[in-house]
């Protein structure tokens, strides 16, 4: 027997493939969302506080109108694999390209909302369909 835990043994071929037969579907896509973060360079949203400003990554996993104060605003959850935020986008009723399932990178400044975190008028980039 070895002293070493399984956890720190580098894993064969085979071991990753009984590893990702056995895992959910979800968790396989938070993974690799949870890759795609880190090699765009961005910052996570379960590391994101209060006014900070952000560069994060991830994928829409909502698109809704919703008006806030009678003006209208497009609303998106954006999910990360750590955890999500919302992006609001005021005076929008729709914008091409904004659709559940988009990758985008997007940046401003976080800012809490009943107790979740938002991220309002964003600057973002549309990920290319290819790498989907």
């Amino acid at each position: 027997m070895s002293a070493v835990p399984r956890s720190e043994k580098p894993a064969g071929r085979f071991r990753r493939m009984l590893d990702r037969l056995s895992t959910s579907q979800e968790d396989l896509e938070s993974e690799e969302l949870r890759e795609d973060t880190e090699t765009a360079g961005c910052t996570r949203i379960g590391d994101c506080h209060d006014r900070q400003i952000v560069t994060v990554t991830g994928t829409l996993r909502t698109v809704t109108l919703r008006p806030r104060a009678g003006v209208p605003a497009l609303e998106a959850e954006l999910f990360d694999g750590t955890a999500a935020l919302d992006v609001v986008w005021l005076g929008r009723r729709s914008i091409t390209g904004i659709e559940p399932g988009r990758k985008l990178i997007a940046s401003g400044r976080i800012s809490m909302s009943r107790g979740r975190r938002v991220l309002f008028n964003p600057k973002y980039e549309l990920r290319p369909l290819g790498r989907e």
